[in-house]
C-alpha cells in the first residue's frame, strides 16, 4: 500500500531476565549495518528495550 509502513517485533527465545539486545547493542547495530549494506532498506523507527526489539519501516520502492 502506498505510504504504508511495516511494524516488526523481534523476541528472544528466553525472554525473562534476558537483556543481550541492550548489553550488546553494539553487535545489534553492526549486524543492521551489514544487512543494510547488502539489502538496502530504511528504518523509520526502532526501540530496543531489554526484551523485544520493535521496528517500523516503509515498504521497498518497487518502481
Amino acid at each position: 500500500m502506498a505510504g504504508g509502513c511495516r511494524f516488526l517485533t523481534v523476541n528472544l527465545l528466553a525472554r525473562r531476565g534476558n537483556d543481550p539486545l541492550v548489553r550488546r547493542i553494539d553487535l545489534l547495530r553492526e549486524a543492521l549495518r551489514l544487512v543494510k549494506r547488502r539489502h538496502p532498506f530504511r528504518i523509520e523507527g526502532r526501540v530496543v528495550p531489554p526484551d523485544p526489539m520493535h521496528c517500523t519501516w516503509p515498504p521497498p520502492n518497487l518502481d
